[in-house]
């Protein structure tokens, strides 16, 4: 697609210490809301006309994973890195579809899966993606997903609740949803990610909801852009 563009997120995976998939999923959430919320991706920043280009187009983005050499190049191409837990995710400014920097291009896109040691606690925290249980979905997918609707959480919000979040450290907790309160959580207006369909699971499915005390009271209205695009 001629003029798309891709939000580029690279985990560090060591094969003897990979990270627990909540954490990681949780990680992919934060590094998207850090790279919003920095000042190069902002006002006339740095990167600020990739990530408005990438916005107005759709706000895709592909994971990818990397160890030892691979992750210390990763860190030497412009971007932040983030931690959670067990997980390091850098994020990178969007780049064209087709025109990846090299030392990222070569890392493994498909088949990322994590497990979780023990089942998550439940989340202590006021915001919540909540992962539709009904989906089968690669720890990578399921991390583009969680980007995804931390965006859509900070496109809700205004300069009060950004302010507020961004005090408690832009943190979410990531969490699969119980199978019977799925359907309840769709029918509340939250904010909810649906899937383009280019990996995985089919097009329009829907995959994560953001659950945030200010996108709730209202029917939502987000501030940014664009249709949400994931691999």
């Amino acid at each position: 697609m001629t003029g798309q563009k891709v939000l580029p997120l690279v985990v560090r995976v060591e094969r003897a210490a990979p990270p627990e998939r909540t954490d990681a999923l949780e990680a992919a959430a934060l590094a998207v809301l850090t790279l919003l919320d920095d000042p190069r991706a902002t006002g006339d920043g740095e990167w600020a006309e990739q990530v408005r280009a990438w916005e107005r187009i759709g706000i895709r983005k592909v994971v990818r994973r990397a160890r030892g050499a691979e992750w210390r190049r990763a860190l030497d191409l412009p971007g932040v890195t983030v931690a959670s837990g067990t997980a390091e995710v850098r994020v990178h400014p969007p780049i064209p579809l087709d025109a990846w920097p090299r030392d990222l291009a070569r890392l493994q896109v498909s088949g990322l899966d994590l497990t979780d040691q023990a089942e998550p606690a439940p989340p202590s925290g006021d915001v919540v993606l909540w992962i539709n249980p009904a989906l089968e979905m690669s720890a990578g997918k399921a991390m583009a997903q969680a980007g995804h609707a931390a965006q859509l959480g900070w496109w809700g919000g205004d300069e009060h609740a950004r302010r507020a979040w961004r005090e408690r450290g832009l943190v979410s907790a990531v969490r699969t949803a119980d199978p019977a309160g799925w359907a309840g959580l769709v029918d509340t207006g939250l904010p909810t990610v649906r899937d383009a369909g280019f990996t995985e699971i089919a097009p329009g499915s829907r995959t994560v909801v953001a659950d945030a005390p200010w996108l709730r009271g209202g029917g939502f209205r987000p501030v940014g852009p664009g249709p949400l695009r994931s691999a």
